[in-house]
């Protein structure tokens, strides 16, 4: 009897490989892992702006509004807990990616003003502050094409015949991934505009009346 449960077994773990079933557990960790990793180089950013938005407050107290921008923003990002057990929610995910989005802007907006304030770019914090964030947007680039390459990769597998089967029996749907729907108008720099108003240009004198 036991030879035969164990030849049982070992068919059916042939059948599942054969039928891309440890394909999509493999994939599926590695879309996991990927997006932990997003969610890490985000959480990085959100650190950093507790102290970045002191430092300008205290050379630039005045910019109120974008301080509190910054500062509101960032609340309404990390608010937004999106777990790998989340992830096959499109509207969760549009809405964590919103959020994102939102401080970014922010933040360009808070860069842009320092550059108003020559005391506030010498500063050595502010300029250390700057250069790690500079570096964590480019993690949060690197972890978001390969959390969308993954992605893609696992909803090929979905997608193809007869894993789709295998998906659809096991409740594999196909993942929602990163849209590039505004990106394009959050990733411009903000215009804000320093220079002076021009001074109003003379009247011309009169010219001199004519002599006898």
């Amino acid at each position: 009897m036991r030879p035969i449960l164990v030849s049982l077994v070992a068919l059916a773990g042939l059948a599942l490989s054969g039928c891309g079933y440890n394909s999509l557990q493999t994939q599926d960790e590695a879309v996991k892992a990927s997006w932990s990793e997003v969610v890490n180089q985000y959480q990085r950013r959100a650190d950093l702006i507790p102290n970045l938005v002191n430092t300008v407050k205290g050379y630039a107290a005045q910019e109120e509004r974008v301080l509190v921008g910054v500062t509101e923003a960032r609340a309404r990002a990390t608010s937004i807990q999106l777990t790998p057990e989340m992830l096959d929610d499109p509207a969760a995910l549009k809405k964590f990616q919103a959020a994102q989005g939102e401080l970014t802007g922010a933040l360009k907006s808070l860069i842009a003003v320092s550059e108003n304030y020559p005391q506030l770019k010498s500063d050595q914090n502010f300029r250390d502050l700057q250069a790690q964030l500079e570096g964590t947007e480019n993690r949060i680039t690197v972890a978001r094409n390969r959390y969308i390459e993954s992605v893609q990769v696992f909803n090929g597998t979905v997608r193809q015949f007869p894993t789709n089967l295998t998906a659809m029996l096991f409740k594999y749907p196909v993942k929602p991934n990163f849209s590039v729907e505004n990106e394009a108008a959050i990733a411009a720099p903000p215009a804000v505009d320093f220079a002076a108003p021009a001074p109003p240009v003379p009247a011309p004198a009169p010219a001199p009346a004519p002599t006898g």
